[in-house]
């Protein structure tokens, strides 16, 4: 039999590695098919073993819950999502990297919770944002581009880094358009820049945003309104920018000012633009993707940190889209190989 032992400093932070109702210890169980249980130290420390018949096994699953102990002192609880992150990072061997998460904290709500990055892609993410002057956060739904976004921005402002806060996005849907809906500019451009507001009310509250909005501290505007623009002193946050034309794109990026930051993000397999019309956010990012001061980060579907099933949804839309793209290949080559058999030649 094979032992593996993991030391706690109480028996509080053993129940926190262990999750609730021992969820952590049994999906560790699970995956590496071993045994955890919890046992008492003679110098009277609490400890958790570690037993399994494999010497690889065990080795993984204590480093599991070796890197869950590590994040548990800084944090109330380990989400599902993140301990499936930590076991597959380990699985990887990748778990070193766990290291920075421990101690990450970006700013604090106003209900006095930290707000960190919570994957290693997030970490990398935030790091960009700091020392980059323009930062494209692509990745799919779920993995925190637009909330991290806002929580640095937020940061910022505390911080008297800048003087104000900008969010804009393309008024461009898959329904009701900008002009249909009712109210004044505010109240139309409101469906749109939820999620943004969602995220400014978590970590500023309601009242705080309201007041930061009378003073045009924070400032909520369409894409259009950015031409002619220059935004000094400003953090500034282009949400879905995957629905932005190429010429729009442009108009953005020169609204740069003195002391001013942007941050881009968006998700290049949920495009809104008319079909076959090309997104300006992928356009951008070949060409202004290796200037100095400009960063591109790209998330990937292990940075999901909303329900585990998104994770595996994405997972399951881009296998299903390549396998796609794979048959309409093999179809055109088919109609190609007929053509030249049919005429002797490829042209139309």
């Amino acid at each position: 039999m094979i032992r593996g032992i993991v030391k706690t400093c109480s028996p509080e932070d053993t129940a926190k590695v262990f999750g609730s109702f021992d969820f952590n210890a049994r999906m560790i169980e699970k995956v590496f098919g071993v045994c955890i249980r919890n046992r008492s130290e003679e110098d009277g420390s609490d400890a958790i073993e570690i037993t399994g018949e494999d010497t690889d096994t065990v080795g993984a699953a204590t480093r599991t819950v070796e890197c869950l102990k590590q994040l548990a002192a800084y944090s109330d609880g380990i989400p599902e999502q993140t301990l499936r992150y930590v076991i597959d990072m380990v699985k990887d061997g990748r778990e070193g990297e766990l290291l920075d998460l421990s101690d990450n904290c970006i700013c604090i709500t106003t209900k006095g919770k930290p707000i960190k990055a919570r994957t290693v892609g997030q970490k990398y993410y935030v790091d960009a944002i700091k020392n980059n002057t323009v930062i494209f956060g692509i990745g799919p739904a779920g993995t925190g581009k637009t909330f991290l976004a806002v929580a640095m921005a937020v940061k910022a402002l505390r911080e008297k880094q800048v003087s104000r806060i900008i969010l804009t996005r393309p008024a461009i849907e898959a329904g009701e358009k900008l002009g249909f809906l009712p109210g004044d500019l505010q109240s139309k451009i409101d469906p749109y820049l939820r999620p943004l507001y969602d995220a400014l009310f978590e970590l500023m509250g309601y009242e705080s945003y309201q007041r930061n909005v009378e003073k045009q501290i924070i400032e909520i505007a369409p894409l259009a309104y950015m031409r002619g623009r220059t935004l000094d002193d400003s953090f500034i946050i282009f949400d879905e920018a995957q629905n932005a034309t190429g010429e729009q794109m442009k108009m953005f990026l020169t609204r740069l000012g003195t002391n001013s930051k942007a941050v881009i993000t968006g998700d290049l397999t949920q495009t809104d633009l008319p079909y076959g019309q090309v997104s300006g956010l992928s356009t951008a990012v070949k060409i202004v993707g290796d200037i100095e001061g400009i960063a591109v980060h790209r998330f990937t579907d292990r940075d999901v940190v909303r329900h585990h099933l998104v994770q595996k949804i994405i997972v399951a839309y881009d296998r299903y889209e390549k396998e796609a793209a794979r048959r309409h290949a093999e179809h055109s080559d088919e109609k190609q190989k007929f053509r030249y058999k049919k005429y002797g030649d490829t042209k139309q």
